[in-house]
């Protein structure tokens, strides 16, 4: 039915708009008893091979939601609906921010891919963590995740200020962070990936009396457009921290390789691709990373997943959790469950 009927109608409109569209309907019919149920019904799923522990965490599914989607926790409980087994919220940032001009979100039908350019448009932290105090946690089956960032009138040299106070701010609410320094669309974040950047931000996080008396996990999701040699930088360096995994990958700027026109991609400019397009280059920097990361971090893979044996794939090279994004977007909601119950059956076949 999505596929047929939902999505041809929310592609009539602009991506963005879609996008709330879909997000607020998902609200709409978990106030209604009746449609509440009938989702619930539709979405639900347990397989007996489902749970994974990491970092004593105990997550329901390896299914997660990858952070961009509900940037500012509006949506958990919907969300939460649908399967999910963690939903990661944010890219946050310190102060409020109305991000880059539309339109900055383009679809690549072809390609089953998006490009965007959002640049961290968020309602900035505060406003996040008061939606993550009234959240009932105790009906949200899903682990939640906050991924921080910095402004983008915050000079580099300064940017660990601001992952710190995000940290600081959400780490009573959130169960662990995804330190965000690859997006391609806030100028000279991925400047950040510089080792000598990255270890002032996380050490700074890991040096707070906050973490000392109750650590949460620290990731770090890091760009797919990076050479194997300044990921085995990366590597090394959280391999000497007490940093818990990396999430590979965000989005690229790379354009190999697309059946969508080269004047179409050339109006929409610059931004970060994502979907089915990256899947390739995802895959590739999961070996890297699996290659060197020492066995007592985890990884987070995302990039191109759309159906259970593209998600098998990355669990059977390395990965311990997948997020979903793009492929959730062409697929629909039923895609969760999909994965699921083909990686559960993969499980017992194996068995």
């Amino acid at each position: 039915m999505y596929r047929l009927f939902i999505r041809p109608l929310l592609f009539l409109f602009a991506p963005e708009t879609s996008h709330h569209l879909a997000l607020k309907a998902l609200s709409l019919c978990l106030k209604i008893p009746l449609l509440s149920q009938v989702m619930r019904s539709t979405f639900s799923y347990s397989g007996t091979h489902e749970q994974k522990t990491l970092w004593g965490i105990t997550f329901p599914n390896v299914v997660g939601l990858a952070a961009g989607f509900d940037k500012d926790g509006k949506y958990i409980k919907g969300l939460d609906a649908l399967g999910f087994g963690f939903i990661e919220v944010g890219t946050v940032t310190p102060l409020p921010q109305d991000g880059n001009p539309n339109p900055r979100l383009f679809r690549l039908k072809q390609d089953r891919g998006l490009i965007n350019r959002m640049g961290f448009n968020n309602e900035g932290v505060d406003a996040l963590v008061n939606r993550l105090k009234s959240l009932d946690r105790d009906k949200i089956s899903a682990v939640i995740g906050g991924n921080i960032g910095k402004n983008k009138v915050t000079p580099n040299e300064e940017a660990h200020l601001d992952y710190l106070k995000c940290f600081e701010a959400l780490h009573p609410y959130v169960d662990y962070f995804v330190v965000n320094v690859s997006s391609p669309n806030t100028p000279g974040l991925r400047a950040l990936q510089d080792r000598d950047s990255l270890e002032l931000i996380l050490t700074t996080l890991l040096d707070t009396e906050t973490h000392r008396h109750s650590a949460k996990p620290i990731l770090l999701k890091i760009s797919p457009d990076l050479t194997q040699a300044a990921i085995t930088d990366i590597v090394d360096l959280v391999n000497s921290l007490q940093i818990d995994g990396i999430i590979t990958s965000n989005t690229t700027i790379s354009r190999d390789k697309l059946k969508t026109a080269s004047t179409q991609i050339d109006k929409i400019g610059n931004g970060g691709l994502s979907g089915a397009p990256v899947r390739e280059k995802a895959d590739q920097m999961l070996t890297w990373v699996n290659a060197e990361l020492q066995s007592d971090k985890a990884i987070i893979a995302v990039g191109g997943i759309e159906t259970a044996e593209h998600a098998l794939a990355k669990l059977q090279n390395g990965a311990d959790l997948i997020q979903v994004y793009t492929g959730f977007i062409y697929e629909g909601p039923l895609m969760v469950k999909k994965i699921r119950k083909g990686l559960e059956a993969a499980h017992t076949s194996i068995a």
